[in-house]
């Protein structure tokens, strides 16, 4: 410290400063202190008068040049924006100072190394057991062929499941079925009916070549052999009459089979005396009794045989019975109002449509009998 510093004194003291120091000068002697005066001995109001006015300064000899406006720069001042905020495109950002709020760290791509190395052996591990989920084997890198436990792993991913196995079955097992039905009923409905009609052109063709020539037994025939041609004009049926009523060998093939056998047997329209009773399908396989439920009294229907024709006309009709009703086709048949003996004819047939639960029966009565050299009669003239 220096002794002689004035600002480092130890007291106030003048005495204690050199007074053979050249910077510093002799203290000035202390003035007394003026007497206390009163409040009037305060000096007369004109003691304050302004003294001279203020000299303006003779102005300098060169010009000045004025300073440019300010313009305050980033370095002048740190609050300043660094360029306009109106004409930002951005909010600008928070500058390093501020607070910011926490963001969460995104992990990186894929499976970490545990992930890794529990997938390249396979899930074996802390799984070993099953206890917990596997962990999803990691995708290789494009252009990098896959490794053996990945293919299998890849292998397996890729096979469906049992219950995907059994689905896909179970619904591949129905659409055949529905295929299979289908293709059965256009084969009952449509592919019968096609195939009957070729069966009865055939016997029909036989019948008549066998009439030709003079061969036939009018009186005795084979069971499914034809031996007469049925005409119904006002439904448009042309059908061959075959002994018998078995469903293969003469009914599915189209044709009208004849009450011939044990108990059903019935008479031939040639008797003097008897009920022909003859049956056909009402749907499919040529379904030549399909409409007889249209008939109505007065309505023909003709019989060919070798011969003669046989007209008859429609008389009655029974909608619905039971299959063992064999009454209806008796010499004289119950519910068809005929109540004497005479030649009648009976059309049996299923009903309702598509289906055998009971039987519709259509009776009438022998009005013609016309030899066929005599040619046809009117009703199939006209």
């Amino acid at each position: 410290m220096t002794t002689g510093s004035p600002w480092f004194r130890p007291t106030n003291d003048p005495t204690n400063e050199p007074t053979n120091h050249p910077t510093n000068p002799p203290a000035p002697e202390p003035i007394p202190a003026a007497p206390y005066a009163p409040a009037d001995a305060y000096p007369p109001a004109d003691a304050y008068a302004p003294a001279e006015p203020y000299a303006p300064a003779e102005p300098y000899p060169y010009e000045v040049p004025a300073a440019a406006p300010y313009e305050a720069t980033a370095q002048e001042s740190p609050y300043a924006p660094p360029y306009d905020p109106y004409e930002a495109e951005e909010p600008p950002g928070p500058s390093p100072a501020e607070t910011m709020a926490l963001q969460a760290v995104e992990p990186p791509p894929g499976p970490g190394r545990a992930e890794r190395r529990r997938a390249a052996k396979g899930g074996r591990g802390r799984n070993r057991g099953g206890a917990g989920p596997e962990a999803p084997a990691s995708r290789p890198p494009e252009g990098r062929p896959l490794s053996r436990v990945e293919a299998r792993q890849a292998a397996r991913a890729a096979k469906d499941s049992v219950g995907v196995v059994a689905s896909r079955a179970v619904g591949e097992l129905f659409i055949t079925f529905g295929v299979v039905m289908l293709l059965f009923v256009t084969y009952q409905l449509w592919w019968t009916n096609v195939l009957a009609g070729q069966e009865t052109d055939q016997a029909k063709e036989q019948i008549e070549d066998t009439w030709a020539k003079g061969d036939s037994k009018p009186d005795t025939f084979e069971p499914g052999e034809g031996f007469a041609i049925m005409y119904i004009p006002k439904l448009d049926v042309v059908v061959p009459v075959a002994e018998g009523i078995n469903k293969a060998k003469v009914l599915d093939k189209g044709m009208v089979g004849h009450y011939a056998e044990g108990k059903l047997k019935t008479a031939m329209p040639s008797d003097e005396q008897g009920n022909f009773a003859v049956a056909g399908h009402r749907n499919t396989h040529g379904e030549p009794f399909r409409y007889i439920n249209r008939l109505e009294p007065g309505d023909p229907i003709v019989v060919e045989t070798q011969d003669a024709y046989y007209t008859y006309e429609m008389a009655s009709i029974l909608p619905q019975t039971a299959p063992s009703n064999i009454s209806v086709i008796d010499p004289v048949p119950k519910g068809s109002g005929f109540t004497e003996p005479g030649r009648f004819i009976t059309l049996t047939t299923c009903t309702p449509e598509f289906t055998s639960t009971y039987r519709m029966i259509v009776w009438g009565r022998l009005v013609e009998e016309r030899p066929r050299s005599k040619g046809k009669p009117k009703a199939l003239v006209g």
